[in-house]
């Protein structure tokens, strides 16, 4: 089964666990330091919270589609790659407290979108290290020279 998959940056994690808890009627199915996740079945969703600064007004990380496998991964980066998307994949990288395989696509307004399995529990945050997506949380970094690489080629969608 594919979700999809909206993290959030918030800056009440526990007002926001209590929220989205009542909204959905579930409980997160992760919780570790400064993050929470949502398996939530109906309908088909992983909600992610990250902490972010006190005070902040509640914004889109990014976005994402989780599926079952690296086959699936895979065949996404493929299919993107085929369609003209420019692409950053990672595989074996520590993100939300998981050992993932993914790959990174950026709409025109540069909203990062990831296609991504969970390999394995993480007992850390960890880092995407995708150039293109920002602040410093989990599945974020700062721009790169692989940016800068892919602004060269024109393509907005990153």
């Amino acid at each position: 089964m594919s979700r999809a998959q909206l993290a959030l940056r918030v800056s009440d994690l526990e007002a926001s666990i209590t929220f989205y808890s009542k909204l959905f009627g579930a409980e997160p199915a992760k919780r570790r330091e400064g993050y929470a996740n949502f398996a939530i079945t109906e309908p088909p969703l992983k909600l992610v919270l990250i902490e972010g600064e006190p005070g902040q007004e509640t914004g889109l990380d990014h976005l994402g589609v989780e599926v079952e496998s690296t086959d699936q991964v895979n065949a996404a980066t493929t299919r993107l790659k085929d369609a003209g998307l420019a692409t950053f994949e990672e595989n074996d990288t520590s993100c939300c407290y998981a050992l993932q395989d993914k790959v990174w696509v950026h709409g025109p307004g540069r909203e990062p979108w990831e296609v991504y399995v969970v390999k394995a529990d993480g007992d850390t945050l960890g880092k995407s290290t995708d150039p293109n997506t920002t602040g410093d949380g989990c599945c974020t970094s700062q721009a790169t020279e692989a940016a800068a690489a892919l602004a060269a080629t024109g393509c907005s969608c990153g």
